[in-house]
């Protein structure tokens, strides 16, 4: 009986390990994110980037821009890349103003100067996310 509640131990342990190192910690993301808006830009919001391994497909936030303004969203994850995260900003009417995918790269930022005062649609994708994990921050400056 010791062998047989030993044995189930282990396997709880076990799934309870590998379940803890399949969450995302998007926090993390967004702090090691903060510092690498570039100079002069100031700190607005904070996006938790968790597609949940793949069952999502988008993440969307909204955030009213204002005209003058110039705005910068950036994407952070483990690395130096990406991994497949691809930020997309449509206006009000859901027209297409600015996308982190540009002729074939990725980049892990955007800037975009508004030129109207309205609410805007911050999207995440994946493109062959290896984890579907990261976080994002939005700036601003004058």
């Amino acid at each position: 009986m010791k062998k047989l509640i030993f044995a189930l131990g282990i396997i709880f342990v076990t799934a309870s390990v590998q379940q803890s190192f399949a969450q995302c910690n998007t926090e993390k993301h967004v702090e090691a994110c903060i510092p690498k808006l570039q100079s002069g830009f100031t700190f607005l919001k904070s996006y938790n980037i968790d597609g949940q391994g793949g069952a999502k497909d988008k993440v969307e936030y909204s955030y009213v821009f204002t005209k003058g303004a110039t705005y910068q969203v950036m994407i952070c994850n483990e690395g130096s890349g990406t991994d497949g995260i691809v930020l997309t900003l449509y206006d009000s009417n859901r027209n297409k103003v600015a996308s982190t995918k540009y002729e074939g790269s990725t980049l892990s930022s955007i800037a975009f100067p508004c030129q109207v005062t309205g609410i805007y649609y911050i999207t995440f994708t994946f493109e062959g996310s290896s984890n579907y994990c990261g976080g994002s921050v939005l700036g601003f400056k004058r």
